[in-house]
């Protein structure tokens, strides 16, 4: 094959309608846009959503629920996840990511008390931890850096 030889596809390439070029091509005189009223002018149409002046469907539909906009959602993390290291680790948002234990950190890691810790001395640091996953990790001479309460 040479390269004058290349050709498109079968199909792949379609000439463009274009309308208002006479009655012989389909589309001439009214291009397409049948006779006068909104939709036959020049950006002429409706708004999305817009029926005529009826009430539109989405103002139709009840008002339901309650979007919390200052909400925090938090990776989860528990006692027993914490296994998963050595003793003496040192664990955080960026060791629980690469770890494949935490996917996204969302608003911060909490670390919650369920199940029980066998590794020992880890340096944990968490936006929020329970109290009595706190006291797990401290009972096995660990360490939790929590960030000061406002």
């Amino acid at each position: 094959m040479k390269l004058h030889e290349l050709a498109p596809s079968a199909g792949s390439r379609k000439v463009r309608n274009r309308v208002g070029r006479g009655t012989s091509s389909g589309n001439g005189k009214t291009s397409g846009r049948g006779q006068k009223g909104q939709k036959a002018r020049s950006g002429g149409g409706v708004r999305l959503g817009f029926e005529g002046g009826q009430t539109p469907l989405f103002r139709r539909m009840p008002k339901r629920g309650f979007s919390n906009v200052n909400r925090k959602d938090y990776a989860v993390v528990n006692l027993e996840t914490l296994n998963r290291f050595e003793d003496g680790a040192e664990v955080n948002a960026d060791t629980l990511v690469a770890a494949k234990i935490v996917k996204d950190v969302k608003s911060g890691i909490k670390v919650l008390a369920n199940g029980e810790l066998t590794a020992k001395n880890l340096k944990v640091t968490a936006t929020k931890a329970s109290a009595s996953a706190v006291a797990a990790i401290e009972n096995n001479g660990g360490t939790v850096t929590l960030p000061k309460a406002d």
